[in-house]
Order: structure tokens, then C-alpha cells, then sequence
């Protein structure tokens, strides 16, 4: 499949706003800040020299599953697709709505094209087919989001994002340590969410969430992947890499909860606490991650949440320099920008729990 062919879409635009809006929303997906999900690219040769002879049997096992892909006819709308009023939605809930299915269509996007790229370039056949799997899926779920983004009429242009969007260059390891926790948030998220909302069928803003129950299983698989080629390298999880590691971890979690308290409207909406949403998503999370990762964050010590707040008040002040602009505005982003590094490395100075990774790092989705 050519990611950058497979979802150009001309939009079929009938009026001048039309257009409008679609570039608005392609340029929304094209920006790349600290928060936004970003494009990688990275050492391609060293990935293809991959020896996954050390866990042989668990990589034979995940590939067969990937093989018989079980979601093959999942991303398709059914008569549980509900129609949904864009033009009669709360303002504020549709941008933050759109902003939600944006950025899960950048970051579903970003891995399609790493995988398929990862594909293109490689000779080694274990490590293309579990790359040519992934980027099928992948390139799945960023086509249903931009579906659902079409019924409002802002679709995103997937083939000049590929050109438009700044790449950032990843050594393998942060490859993998970056990757595996941003499939397995994902995986966290999603089935978080659709749990509450099978609890709360009241709360369902959009259809696209009845899809996330097996859509999450993509997730979890592709985590499992990058665990097994992490175990390939005892190295890779060891010495000096814990710090990188833990730099991840500190990074992917904080990260989120900055985001996610940048749409209050939506939450509500959903009828979700976005403190308790996400203190089970990072929980989920760092409980999976025990499968691979010698070490975890200590969620449960006060000073992380409290670090959190004071992260996300300078992350709040930043945007609103940004904003204002002029030399207030510049010298307000120095100031903002200098207490969002202080914070961060303040979250990262917190002392980690030392964890026991077991033998072997299969796992199930069972949350």
C-alpha cells in the first residue's frame, strides 16, 4: 500500500470555504510543536540488521497473529455508525472534537508512514513483514479518522502531509522506547474510554468510539512488537539506556496529561474526569510497560501530580504568549518556555521504582 497516495483525496471541493476548512485542518495536522504527535524517520540499516533469533518464538507467534488480521473488516461503518450534527454542536466541544480526531489521525498517520518507510528500505524478511503488517493497520485507522473528519467537511489531505510535516530524526532505540509507549497509551486510552462509555452509552458523542474496542487490540500488538525487538538487545534495556528510558516515560506521560487538559469541553462532554482519566491511562500504561521497561515512574508519589499542575500552568502560559505576540508576548514564551523545562526535569529527578522484567514479555489485552 503507498501511504502517500493511498488517502490523497481531493476533497471534492464544491465551495471556496470548503476549501477553506480542509486546509485549515491539513495545516492543524501539519504543525509540529512539544505537544503535537510528530513524523520520524530514522537509521534504517541498523533496524534492517535486526536479529530476532533471541525470541524466535514469541515473534513467530505475534506474526501469525498479524498475519491472520483479525480487524481486517473492522473499519467499515455499519448501521452503529450514528449520523452526527456537526452544525448544531457546542462550539467549543466541536473544536476540541476536531482536535481529538486530528491529532489521533496524525499520530495513527506518523506510523504508517515510519512503518511503511521501515518496509521500503529493509531486505531482512522478519523485520519487513512485521513493518508492512503494522503499516497496514496503521494506514487503517488514519483512514477511518479522516472518514469520520469528512462527514464535517474537513478532511485532512494525508499525501501532502506527508511532504508538509517536519520529520524528526530518532535513533532506533528512541524508535523504540518512543513508539512502544505511544502504541501502548494508545492502546490505554482507547479501551479506557470505551469502557466508560460502555458504562455510559448516554455520553457517546461520536460513533467513532464504538470502534475502539478491537481498533485498541492494533495497538496493543504493535507494542508487543517493539517489546520483542527491545528483548532482541539485552543492551537496549540496561546500563546507561535506563535514563533514556526513563526520559521517555517522563516525556510520553506528561505529555498527555498537558494535552488532554487542553480539551475540557470534550471530556465533559464525554463525561469523563480528565484528573481521574488520566491517572488510569498513565496507570494502565506503566503496568504494562513492566513487561520490558527495569524500571517505572512512582505515579503514586505526590510531588508527580503536583508537578503535573505546574507543568501544565507553564504550558498554559506559553500558549497565551504565543498568542499575544509583540515583545511582551516574546518575552513571556522565554519565561514560560525556561519554567516548562525546569518542570519537566523536576518530574524527571523523581525517583523511579526499580522493576524485576520477566522472562518472557507476552502479554494480553485484558484492561
Amino acid at each position: 500500500m503507498n501511504a502517500s497516495t493511498e488517502f490523497t483525496n481531493p476533497q471534492q471541493v464544491k465551495s471556496p470555504l470548503r476549501k477553506h476548512v480542509v486546509t485549515e485542518t491539513t495545516e492543524m495536522a501539519a504543525e509540529t510543536t512539544l505537544l503535537d504527535p510528530r513524523f520520524y524517520t530514522t537509521d534504517f540499516d541498523e533496524m534492517d540488521r535486526i536479529d530476532v533469533s533471541p525470541v524466535r518464538g514469541e515473534w513467530d507467534r505475534l506474526i501469525a497473529q498479524m498475519k491472520s488480521d483479525p480487524n481486517k473488516k473492522h473499519f467499515k461503518k455499519t448501521d452503529a455508525w450514528d449520523e452526527i450534527d456537526w452544525e448544531g454542536m457546542e462550539p467549543e466541544l466541536k473544536k476540541e472534537l476536531i482536535d481529538f480526531l486530528v491529532s489521533s489521525l496524525t499520530a495513527e498517520f506518523s506510523g504508517c508512514v515510519l512503518y511503511k518507510e521501515m518496509k521500503r528500505r529493509g531486505t531482512n524478511p522478519d523485520i519487513c513483514e512485521l513493518f508492512s503488517y503494522m503499516s497496514r493497520d496503521e494506514a487503517r485507522h488514519a483512514g477511518f479518522i479522516n472518514d469520520a473528519l469528512r462527514e464535517a467537511g474537513i478532511g485532512v489531505n494525508l499525501g501532502f502531509l506527508t511532504k508538509a510535516k517536519k520529520y524528526t530524526y530518532f535513533k532506533p532505540k528512541f524508535i523504540y522506547y518512543a513508539t512502544y509507549l505511544s502504541e501502548k497509551i494508545g492502546y490505554a486510552r482507547y479501551i479506557t474510554i470505551y469502557r466508560h462509555l460502555e458504562k455510559n452509552p448516554d455520553k457517546m458523542i461520536h460513533p467513532i468510539f464504538k470502534w475502539f474496542e478491537e481498533w485498541c487490540n492494533d495497538e496493543f500488538s504493535h507494542g508487543e512488537a517493539f517489546a520483542l525487538l527491545m528483548r532482541t538487545d539485552p543492551k537496549l534495556t540496561s546500563g546507561y539506556n535506563k535514563l533514556w528510558i526513563k526520559f521517555f516515560l517522563v516525556a510520553v506521560f506528561s505529555v498527555m496529561c498537558v494535552r488532554d487538559h487542553q480539551r475540557p469541553a470534550f471530556h465533559k462532554a464525554l463525561g469523563i474526569d480528565i484528573d481521574e482519566y488520566d491517572r488510569e491511562v498513565l496507570r494502565v500504561t506503566s503496568e504494562i510497560s513492566k513487561q520490558i521497561f527495569p524500571l517505572e515512574l512512582d505515579l503514586e508519589n505526590p510531588r508527580w501530580e503536583a508537578g503535573l499542575v505546574r507543568l501544565r500552568a507553564a504550558f498554559t502560559d506559553l500558549d497565551s504568549a504565543k498568542r499575544r505576540g509583540g515583545i511582551g508576548g516574546f518575552f513571556g514564551k522565554q519565561v514560560a518556555s525556561l519554567r516548562v523545562a525546569k518542570n519537566f526535569v523536576g518530574l524527571y529527578l523523581l525517583p523511579a521504582k526499580k522493576n524485576v522484567v520477566p522472562e518472557s514479555s507476552h502479554l494480553v489485552p485484558a484492561y
